[in-house]
């Protein structure tokens, strides 16, 4: 084990791409145990970006609500992984939202947001920050968190 945890990859078969991140950290500690995830976008495995489709004319139609859908399932699929399956999205105690357009992109953002978390009570605590760019620009909403799982 690395001195910051053990790493998760999601698909460790994947090959390495020009960034150099696990999917999460999982820290050591006893039956309680954190795991960081890293920023996830609405990339899957395959490398598909759900949410952006392109026109004829090259440009791209870019949806808010399937790309923040597509980063949370992705998020909860990570934290299961990480977990053998005894954690998922909601054992997220902690998160930031980046939003490359936060006018026209939040209540988009936050309508997904409350399908999976439905009430304050089991909400995260969470940050919105907007940005000016994400890695790809085709990225217009990229979430990081931190889960809680009791692993007994």
């Amino acid at each position: 084990m690395s001195p910051n945890g053990d790493a998760f990859l999601l698909d460790p078969n994947t090959p390495p791409g020009p960034s150099r991140y696990a999917h999460a950290r999982i820290a050591p500690a006893s039956a309680h145990r954190t795991i960081y995830v890293s920023g996830i976008a609405a990339v899957t495995p395959d490398g598909k970006l759900e949410g952006a489709t392109q026109n004829a004319d090259g440009t791209w139609n870019l949806d808010i609500k399937e790309q923040t859908a597509a980063v949370l399932r992705r998020i909860d699929a990570i934290i299961s992984g990480a977990s053998n399956g005894k954690g998922g999205i909601h054992n997220v105690i902690d998160s930031v939202v980046y939003l490359t357009d936060m006018k026209s992109h939040y209540a988009g953002m936050n309508e997904e947001w409350n399908k999976v978390f439905t009430d304050r009570v089991g909400a995260p605590a969470r940050a919105t920050v907007g940005v000016q760019e994400l890695p790809d620009p085709r990225f217009i909403v990229e979430v990081k968190v931190v889960a809680v799982v009791d692993f007994e």
